[in-house]
């Protein structure tokens, strides 16, 4: 497809200041906003395609998402306060809103209008659900369901459905997206969770990873697709469903896929100089936001089910090409070289696309000069110099919603599923639009009355000649809770394999139970298609059955295609969870405490770390620059270990500058909006994953270095945090060393050798204990204790004291069990006496091979 031209005033408009001697970039071409018709004319699009303007400001400001309910009356969600200015001011005041908007006559326009709910904190999603939709705000995971009873298109009916607690951290980096999947599941991004509702309550159950940023889409088969702006992935998790694994296959992008190419020459990149390209925007995707699979009947059919991707930095959206072979799917771009839809004009920022219910694409644009979130704008960024330069700052306000429609189509009719029977509503699983079949099923399993439509369903699965038909009326039936085993049998054995497989993931509950007939079908013949074999696979694992006929399936799916990559990835998925839930069970055997803290640090880290760390810690890979990282690696890092103070400072206040010499495009954004056991739980995390160890991270640690930093506004650099690292404190002869046992012989636990050893040549019982005497205050900010020697001579607890008398002791300042190297970190002190006192019993001696300690003499 060839792209149009954009109107010649538009572009005179845009280009008319130009200076041609100015490098790519250089030059401000635009200043303000260009009028709604001048922006609509500039946007260029394929040969047939156009744009229609729905909304705009004043009726909609700072959109960033919508959605519609089933009469086809649209919610667009407004955050009102979001960077009103570069620094952010007010941004967390409760002034946004959601709005709705109704077409009364069926025209294709909106023409009744009204603030839904006001006074909101940035909300981040609305999901119709009947006359209810589920709302969901910044800075918390409780979510809400908002009714009009009234009619008057003001909801006056708030209850709290879900009691989540709050939510920590950027604004950018909390959940989004929330979404009734094909498998009747509801889930949104980040949070390693998904919800089901049924009759007004919601269930939680827990997944193996969270994923995603702002946005998330299915495809027909209820496969869903992340994204990442932060890590510079526009697509993640489209593999397999995220309940039976992350799983990411090589290869799964086209070579190059991630390079953009815009035609606005703004160099307004988080990225810095590295990701501006030769014509001066942006060169590679990086704040990918609100992408959608399209799924409608009113465009062209080359369009259907292909995945849509707001790029809002670059000003464009990709389509992308989804080819799904051997259950291995590869994206590729659809228009090589170019983009389906790109502009000029500065203030354009596409961060949301949505099917519609006349089988068209909705794009939210945001419309404003300033798209990234102040914790990237601060005083001494790049990004910030060039807000300036621009005048980007100034650009708030406004807003546009656009209808993308094509010359040989036309909108399909108005929705009035809220008005119809539930019979009625069983007719629209078969549609060709997705939008009507998802909104249908949804529909049928919140009814009350929609067991009466059971039998009709059934028929629907056996007899449907639409795939799409049966598929649907086999997930609606599931989230009836009235799936027969035996018409799930002949789902089974459907000639559709998109019905078939997803007839595996029904009966996982009948293969946990043995259902004779499910099991029977499952395990004869060996299923031929790969996406079968995977899906077998997946389920047989997942539903932890006990029945040998489909242990022996699983074996033999392993023994005949455990060579080929699909498989040979998804077992590699199921081993490293094997080997993680061992570890975990091994931990919380050992300390439960440290057990928990590591769990929760590992879901925080696949949440947020890992776009930048990767997943092994080790850096994730700076696409388009081979050999160059996003972030450095944890693995043996001097602020990650040692007391862990660096890491937590970092954590409060950010990091900005070279690190151990080397440049990183990825900013490390303050978190102190996370409260200190969130801190304290990440760090523990990457203090001991990724080959390192070191002592766990408590809240109280946190919380005083939190308070000792309270007035610092700007982020760390290596250098600061170098120099506040305490230092190995070297023995001095002048320390007095006293003990409970065997004092004569302590010192053998300083002289630097370890095979000499002191001991308490006694049975371990409690109230055992050594002491230090400094000769002057000293600052200590933990020890260690190494019996590798002596395996088993470790203290069974310990707890740690300081005074400055000898006489009038601390509380414990630190206290626990110990290991074969006991590692005790703490937050700083200024003491003259320590004191380490030994609290559990065991028939073995106490022993100490080496201690070190860790501070500065004052």
């Amino acid at each position: 497809m060839r792209p149009c031209s954009a109107s010649l005033t538009a572009l005179l408009l845009i280009s008319s200041v130009k200076a041609p001697a100015a490098s790519p970039g250089e030059t401000v071409y635009q200043s303000g906003f260009l009028s709604k018709s001048e922006a609509l004319e500039s946007i260029e699009l394929p040969d047939g395609y156009r744009l229609e303007l729905i909304l705009s400001e004043p009726l909609v400001e700072e959109p960033v998402m919508t959605a519609w309910d089933g009469n086809g009356a649209m919610y667009v969600v407004q955050m009102r306060t979001y960077m009103q200015d570069i620094d952010a001011s007010g941004e967390k005041d409760s002034k946004s809103v959601i709005t709705r908007h109704v077409d009364t006559n069926g025209d294709g326009r909106y023409d009744k209008h009204s603030i839904f709910a006001k006074d909101l904190k940035l909300p981040r999603f609305v999901l119709p659900l009947d006359d209810r939709v589920i709302v969901g705000l910044t800075d918390t995971l409780d979510l809400w369901t908002y009714r009009d009873t009234s009619g008057d298109g003001i909801a006056d009916e708030v209850i709290k459905i879900h009691e989540g607690g709050r939510r920590g951290g950027n604004m950018e980096h909390q959940p989004s997206g929330l979404m009734w999947a094909l498998d009747n599941w509801l889930y949104l991004t980040y949070e390693a969770k998904r919800y089901r509702f049924t009759d007004g309550k919601l269930t939680v159950q827990q997944m193996p990873a969270g994923g995603g940023q702002w946005g998330l889409t299915q495809d027909d088969w209820g496969r869903l697709y992340y994204s990442n702006a932060g890590g510079e992935r526009p697509a993640v998790e489209f593999q397999q469903p995220l309940t039976y694994g992350s799983l990411a296959l090589p290869g799964q992008e086209e070579d190059g896929f991630r390079t953009v190419y815009p035609i606005a020459e703004v160099p307004d990149v988080q990225g810095g100089e590295r990701r501006v390209g030769p014509n001066g925007g942006l060169n590679n995707f990086t704040g990918v936001a609100g992408q959608s699979i399209f799924r409608g009947d009113r465009l062209p059919q080359e369009l259907y089910g292909d995945l849509f991707i707001p790029e809002p930095v670059g000003r464009l959206i990709r389509q992308v090409e989804v080819d799904r072979q051997q259950a291995k799917t590869v994206l590729r771009n659809a228009t090589p070289g170019t983009e389906f839809l790109r502009t000029r004009d500065v203030n354009f920022r596409p961060v949301w696309t949505a099917t519609t219910p006349g089988g068209q694409m909705a794009i939210v644009d945001m419309h404003r000069g300033i798209i990234q979130q102040g914790n990237w704008t601060k005083r001494g960024s790049y990004l910030r110099e060039v807000i300036q330069k621009w005048k980007l700052d100034r650009n708030i306000g406004k807003g546009r919603i656009y209808r993308l429609v094509h010359k040989d189509f036309k909108a399909g009719p108005q929705p009035r599923m809220l008005d119809e029977t539930t019979a009625q509503l069983v007719a629209h699983l078969a549609h060709p639009n997705g939008w009507w079949r998802d909104t249908a099923q949804k529909l049928i399993i919140l009814r009350e009355d929609r067991e009466s439509v059971v039998p009709t369903l059934e028929n629907m699965v056996r007899k449907s000649p639409s795939e799409l038909g049966r598929l649907h009326a086999l997930w609606t039936l599931e989230g009836i809770g009235k799936v027969d085993p035996t018409l799930l049998v002949h789902a089974l054995r459907d000639p559709a394999s998109i019905v078939r497989t997803s007839a595996v993931r029904i009966a996982e509950p009948f293969m946990t139970r043995g259902d004779e007939s499910v099991v029977a079908a499952l395990s004869s013949p060996l299923p031929k298609d790969a996406e079968m074999v995977v899906q077998m696979l997946n389920s047989i694992s997942a539903s932890a059955t006990t029945a040998p006929e489909l242990l022996a399936v699983a074996s033999l799916i392993e023994e005949k295609f455990g060579d080929t990559e699909i498989i040979s990835e998804v077992l590699k998925v199921r081993e490293k969870a094997t080997r993680e839930a061992r570890l975990a069970m091994a931990r919380q055997q050992q300390d439960a405490h440290f057990a928990a803290s590591m769990e929760r640090g590992k879901a925080i880290y696949q949440q947020l770390c890992f776009a930048c760390h990767g997943e092994d810690g080790q850096g994730a890979p700076m696409v388009g620059r081979p050999g160059a990282k996003l972030a450095p690696s944890f693995t043996d890092s001097p602020r990650v270990l040692g007391t862990g103070e660096g890491a937590i400072r970092v954590l409060l206040h950010g990091m900005s500058g070279p690190i151990d010499g080397k440049e990183y495009e990825g900013l490390m954004v303050p978190m102190a909006n996370n409260d200190d056991p969130w801190i304290a739980d990440i760090v523990t995390y990457i203090r001991n994953s990724f080959d390192n160890e070191a002592p766990a991270i408590t809240p109280e640690q946190v919380a005083i270095l939190r308070k000792r930093h309270a007035d610092r506004s700007e982020a760390w650099t290596a250098e600061e945090l170098a120099e506040l690292e305490p230092a190995g404190l070297p023995f001095d002869k002048r320390w007095k060393l006293s003990s409970s046992h065997n004092a004569r012989e302590l010192e053998l636990a300083f002289d630097g050798n370890d095979k000499t050893r002191w001991t308490t040549q006694k049975s371990m019982a409690p109230d055992m204990w050594i002491q230090i005497e400094f000769p002057e205050t000293t600052r200590l900010n933990g020890l260690s204790l190494d019996t590798r020697r002596s395996k088993g001579d470790y203290p069974r607890g310990y707890q740690i004291q300081v005074s400055n008398d000898g006489k009038r002791w601390s509380d414990p300042i630190a206290a626990g069990v110990g290991s074969v190297e006991t590692k005790i970190v703490f937050p700083q002190v200024e003491t003259r006496f320590l004191r380490i006192t030994q609290t559990g019993k065991d028939r073995l001696y106490w022993s100490i091979h080496e201690m070190n300690l860790l501070g500065k003499s004052s």
